[in-house]
């Protein structure tokens, strides 16, 4: 078996090989060659904890495994740990042996950020030139710098709960040259593309925030119940997701679907156009929209890339099991 610990990750992967690996899994989710299980997701009636497993077979990429962990809200004051936990355990699909063990909290962020990247790849405009941040917290800087490798932006706008934060999204934007203003949630209309990523029960931005052409990423909803735009601006989107059947139970569509303002029939996933196969935006004026609600295949993508750089760079550490 391979250990690949938490600590080796950020000196092995970088963005460019995460969003190959994203972007490979969505083609083969799209393509019928991969597969998520259902996921598990439970709170353990202990230190306010989430706890749970997200796993799937990538038959293209002959991937198998799952990913464990969740969110321990007081981690960081308590512990001095970051509140979300995570281990990938990889599986040889032809024998079902444990194959590798990945820390996982850094290749949440990276797979997370790939995938909102991806989406703007292939879904915005080519000539986007401003984008927005709903949300400033650690998350927001792995998005924000996946996302500005995808177009020529020229300008950062940003808005959060509590302003405090926004200098965490300024210093990216200031390392990427550009210039970042901050703003309420009206002068969103102004960006070209949006991503939100927060934890909000609430819808936050709302339709009149946006204008026609943007592509917005919603990242931040995972969870029944939460929600982070307004149901009537997802039925004025074409939606793209990850995987349709869990964007209508937990993803930002449950609340549009809820409310009889969109059928599941009318969100399309992701990898169809990368493939080619869904022609994706079809006019600068559509308002596309990425549910991006997190599949256990993104992770194991992403945890197998990382075992194959480690293998090949002498830092896996090898052990009998």
């Amino acid at each position: 078996m391979i250990i690949v610990p938490e600590k080796e990750i950020g000196a092995l992967m970088v963005r460019k090989e995460s969003y190959e690996a994203v972007e490979q899994v969505f083609a083969a989710m799209a393509a019928g060659d991969a597969c998520n299980f259902p996921v598990v997701r439970e709170a353990i009636g202990h230190a306010d904890a989430l706890y749970g497993f997200k796993g799937g077979f990538d038959r293209a990429g002959m991937t198998l495994g799952l990913k464990a962990g969740g969110y321990w809200p007081n981690n960081l004051e308590t512990h001095g740990l970051i509140n979300h936990q995570s281990t990938v355990f990889l599986f040889d699909p032809d024998t079902g042996r444990v194959k590798a063990l990945v820390g996982g909290n850094l290749l949440t962020a990276l797979r997370t950020a790939a995938a909102s990247s991806v989406s703007i790849n292939h879904l915005a405009r080519k000539d986007a030139k401003v984008i927005g941040m709903v949300g400033a917290g650690h998350q927001a800087t792995f998005q924000l710098r996946a996302a500005l490798e995808q177009r020529k932006f020229d300008k950062v706008i940003g808005w959060n709960l509590h302003p405090e934060m926004l200098p965490n999204i300024e210093k990216v934007a200031t390392e990427g040259g550009l210039p970042f203003e901050a703003v309420d949630l009206p002068g969103l209309v102004e960006a070209d593309v949006i991503i939100t990523i927060t934890s909000s029960f609430a819808p936050i931005l709302m339709s009149g925030h946006v204008a026609d052409g943007t592509h917005i990423a919603c990242m931040g909803t995972d969870t029944v119940g939460k929600q982070e735009v307004a149901a009537d601006l997802v039925a004025r989107a074409s939606v793209f997701t990850d995987e349709v059947a869990q964007a209508v139970t937990l993803g930002e569509s449950q609340h549009a679907i809820a409310a009889g303002l969109k059928r599941q029939s009318d969100i399309r996933q992701i990898g169809e156009v990368i493939n080619g196969t869904h022609r994706g935006r079809s006019s600068d004026d559509e308002v596309t929209l990425f549910d991006g609600t997190g599949v256990g295949l993104q992770d194991l993508a992403v945890a197998s890339a990382v075992v194959d750089l480690a293998v090949q760079q002498g830092i896996a550490i090898e052990v009998d099991f």
